[in-house]
């Protein structure tokens, strides 16, 4: 089996898991992953980017990084078909985050993350 084979093979699993569990019994995905998931924030934040750096890696030993983010706009519309019906609750919590005079300063990390790929994606497609 191929590195990219056993990520899919990952996130097969894992969805299949998450999904059993949220039609068992939705609360306890929230009271038991999520929760333990994010509790540690920078935990979570190290952990996160060490295993996409990683999945990075071997991505592109077999795509380009114009291909991952065509996957990523895949990905996007599935997200924003899933999240469409919590939009009143997404809007909100949109509001409440851009209250915090903070929100850039908390992120960062993640501006600066998706800049540098912004930036190698178009070097990549117009140069």
């Amino acid at each position: 089996m191929t590195p990219i084979e056993i990520m899919a093979l990952i996130v097969a699993v894992l969805g299949s898991i998450k999904l059993i569990v949220i039609l068992l019994n939705p609360k306890s995905w929230l009271d038991g992953a999520a929760k333990t998931a994010f509790s540690n924030p920078v935990l979570t934040t190290m952990v996160s980017l060490v295993l996409a750096a990683v999945t990075l890696m071997y991505l592109l030993e077999e795509l380009t990084i114009i291909q991952i983010f065509a996957v990523m706009l895949f990905l996007m519309f599935l997200m924003a078909a899933a999240i469409a019906p919590y939009s009143k609750e997404i809007i909100a919590m949109g509001d409440k985050i851009l209250k915090d005079r903070g929100v850039v300063k908390k992120g960062w990390l993640a501006i600066i993350i998706w800049a540098v790929l912004i930036i190698w994606v178009l070097y990549a497609i117009f140069v």
